[in-house]
């Protein structure tokens, strides 16, 4: 058996064995045509039909398997890697000095059989004027193979000096100028800073440092960026279009603030969420029982230690995602939303009273969130409920589609690591959005769930993906996440509760959907750092809800002082949360919650220390919904970057700080074994808010930090409302 598949996976960052590279050939560029094929191929040809030319055969020779991203990333787990290694070998070729305009036509040979026809165009750039009435003059390219553009490319001026900052969720660094970047998503699993991949992109920045700008590419399809990396003076703007190839730029005049502001009024802004979820969210993945979650309720109560919200990622059966593990009921046959009264739920079992534990959080004043997927899992075979899910999908055309080679149309199975083959619903279309979180109505309606955090945003590959609408992967697969949010807030809305919904993937529009995280990410300081780049940039897009799994998820326990000096940080950002990856249930513990660490690390400060953070975080709640409240209504952002508030450059220097609000400044601790801080304070009069102290802004200080303070400074017009919330006691 041998195979091509023209376009590949669509993973975006790697090229597949089987693929064509570029999927559009370019003139003057090399292509290359691989193959997969079974160990029993020992010879591949290529035949190629150029224009109407004769047929040319010319060998294939042997290349290195890769699919799926197999030899660039992990994609999600290492271990899946391992598991969907193939016995199956590559074979290639590259044809060079291809001719703008030409129509290819070719087919693989062997001796185990061929492959069908497929076809192909040569594009080639060529000058174009239509182009945005911003962009520099006579920089405009368009990517033309004579019957359709695919591409268009221009420049937009960068003055000396200018700074340019956003793109979504980027955690390498806050100012982007000198680098090359992209706009999708992507799921990286951990080291997202030194990979430079995302999550949550967006082709939106600002330009600060000269008369103050800020421009968006309107578009959902991918964007590549060179920052001045090429030409100091100029920011490329490279965009896929569609084939009448049209690119839209937006561009916003004046400060931060009100380029900010233009771009929400344009993509949708955030909502008000209720104060609740400025309180402590507390997870781990091995919380996965009752009796584990309610143990870990008791021990915050035990130390002290306020938690408002609780989140079980490990309380499905992980087939149908609706289901609570070892739950007891008969097959809906057809498929239809289950409700409370079809389960029994077996006293022996992971959760006995899921409704009951519920209702004692509730007691206590803590609020429960789910976590959800986006697919019907199909590995293993899907048997019971989750196989009459799988056709009742298929039967009532809810999925999102994939075109065969025959041109007909099939369901899409999932092609990243994460449960692969997995089908998914079509979130962006209002009936089949309706249809999955039917499924999952009666969590919120009847057992009383106050949110969900609707992770794996990132499987849509493709660009022949077919949505419920017609249209392609190329357009839509960037608004799945943002769909998938809303479908969830939508059914939260639906039963009169807030749509809280807690997402790690998103594109532009997902400003308007819940709160969200930083991703998965391991217990590093460096990782620390990337994490607080994130926060900025996404806050700077416009995602007012943000957090990060505060000292790391993944790996070995963090380092008291790591997990001390990040659990300061985090209780000045707009989400607080601590979480940690599935360990097998191994000893010693990996949970991250404070008294794990202060036994892991022998550090008895651990427990008071994240306790009085804690308590800081419960007394300044009520501010943080006052100031999200003004920020939504007034298009700003919460969690701001200082650029946002001076145009002093020393605001780009040194490690990272924000304002919180309009009058806190923050400037955490990233560095291990740090004893002071550098922190510059914007002009004005502020007050060390662990101190007391005076100072005039306009200069850099630097202040001790012990353990148990971190950096923050109230202007002083706020501090006689805000003094309580810093007092002892």
């Amino acid at each position: 058996m041998i195979r091509h598949r023209p376009f590949g996976s669509g993973h975006p960052y790697s090229v597949d064995t089987e693929q064509r590279d570029p999927v559009i050939p370019v003139a003057g560029q090399p292509l290359t045509l691989g193959v997969r094929a079974t160990p029993e191929v020992t010879a591949v040809d290529l035949e190629l039909v150029v224009d109407d030319g004769a047929p040319v055969r010319r060998p294939l020779a042997p290349a290195a398997r890769r699919s799926r991203g197999q030899t660039v990333d992990g994609g999600h787990l290492a271990s899946a890697q391992a598991r969907l290694a193939r016995a199956a070998g590559g074979w290639a070729i590259t044809i060079d000095n291809l001719e703008p305009g030409a129509r290819l036509r070719y087919r693989f040979r062997s001796d185990a059989g061929s492959t069908r026809w497929f076809t192909a165009r040569v594009a080639a750039w060529r000058p174009t004027e239509a182009v945005p009435a911003a962009a520099i003059a006579g920089s405009g390219e368009a990517l033309d193979d004579g019957e359709r553009i695919h591409a268009v490319r221009f420049a937009l001026p960068l003055a000396p000096g200018e700074r340019v900052a956003g793109f979504g969720e980027r955690f390498d660094a806050v100012d982007q100028r000198g680098q090359r970047l992209d706009s999708v998503v992507f799921e990286q699993y951990k080291s997202q800073g030194a990979e430079r991949k995302t999550y949550l992109p967006m082709p939106f920045a600002h330009v600060v440092g000269g008369e103050g700008w800020g421009f968006h590419v309107r578009t959902s399809r991918r964007v590549w960026f060179d920052v001045g990396a090429t030409d100091p003076a100029r920011l490329t703007i490279e965009a896929e279009t569609g084939p009448d190839g049209a690119v839209d730029l937006g561009v916003y005049r004046g400060a931060p603030d009100a380029v900010l502001d233009a771009f929400l009024a344009e993509v949708g802004r955030p909502e008000v969420l209720p104060d609740w979820v400025f309180r402590l969210w507390g997870s781990g993945n091995e919380w996965n029982t009752q009796a584990e979650v309610m143990r870990q309720v008791d021990a915050h109560r035990e130390h002290g230690i306020p938690v408002g919200t609780v989140v079980i990622e490990a309380w499905s059966d992980e087939s149908t995602f609706h289901t609570w593990r070892d739950a007891v009921a008969a097959v809906r046959e057809d498929g239809a939303p289950p409700r409370l009264s079809d389960f029994t739920f077996p006293a022996d079992g992971a959760w006995p009273d899921p409704k009951g534990m519920i209702d004692e959080l509730h007691e206590r004043d803590v609020r429960l969130v789910l976590w959800q997927i986006p697919l019907q899992k199909m590995r293993p075979h899907p048997t019971g409920q989750a196989a009459a899910d799988a056709r009742a999908a298929i039967r009532d055309d809810v999925l999102v589609r994939e075109e065969a080679p025959d041109g007909t149309l099939r369901p899409y199975r999932n092609r990243g690591w994460w449960f692969p083959l997995g089908l998914m619903p079509d979130l962006t279309d209002d009936r089949a959005a309706r249809w999955w979180t039917e499924r999952r109505r009666y969590l919120v309606e009847e057992m009383g769930v106050d949110g969900f955090k609707t992770d794996g945003g990132e499987h849509a590959w493709g660009r022949e993906l077919v949505y419920l609408d017609g249209r392609r992967g190329d357009e839509k697969n960037g608004t799945f996440p943002v769909a998938y949010a809303r479908a969830f807030g939508d059914l939260l809305r639906s039963t009169g509760r807030a749509p809280v919904t807690f997402s790690r993937a998103g594109f532009t529009g997902s400003q308007a959907h819940g709160a969200f995280w930083a991703g998965d990410e391991n217990s590093t300081w460096e990782a620390f750092r990337w994490s607080l780049n994130a926060g900025l940039t996404a806050s700077a897009s416009g995602i007012l809800y943000w957090g990060w799994d505060l000292a790391g998820f993944s790996g070995d326990v963090p380092s008291a002082e790591l997990y001390l000096r990040s659990t300061a940080a985090a209780a000045f950002a707009p989400i607080m949360q601590y979480h940690s990856e599935f360990n097998h249930h191994r000893r010693p513990s990996r949970d991250r919650t404070p008294w794990n660490i202060q036994a892991r690390s022998g550090d008895e400060r651990v427990i008071p220390v994240f306790r009085r953070f804690t308590e800081i975080r419960e007394r300044l709640v009520p501010t943080l919904a006052a100031e999200a409240a003004h920020a939504i209504a007034n298009g700003r952002a919460l969690m701001r970057p200082l650029f946002f508030d001076t145009a002093d450059p020393r605001a780009w220097s040194g490690d990272a700080e924000w304002m919180l609000g309009r009058d806190l400044l923050v400037a955490p601790v990233v560095h291990e074994g740090a004893a002071t801080r550098e922190v510059f304070l914007p002009e004005g009069e502020w007050v060390d808010a662990f101190r007391g102290d005076r100072l005039d802004g306009g200069v850099v200080v630097e202040r001790e930090v012990p353990i148990d303070e971190i950096p923050v400074y109230v202007r002083a017009s706020a501090w006689s409302s805000l003094a309580p919330v810093f007092a002892a006691g």
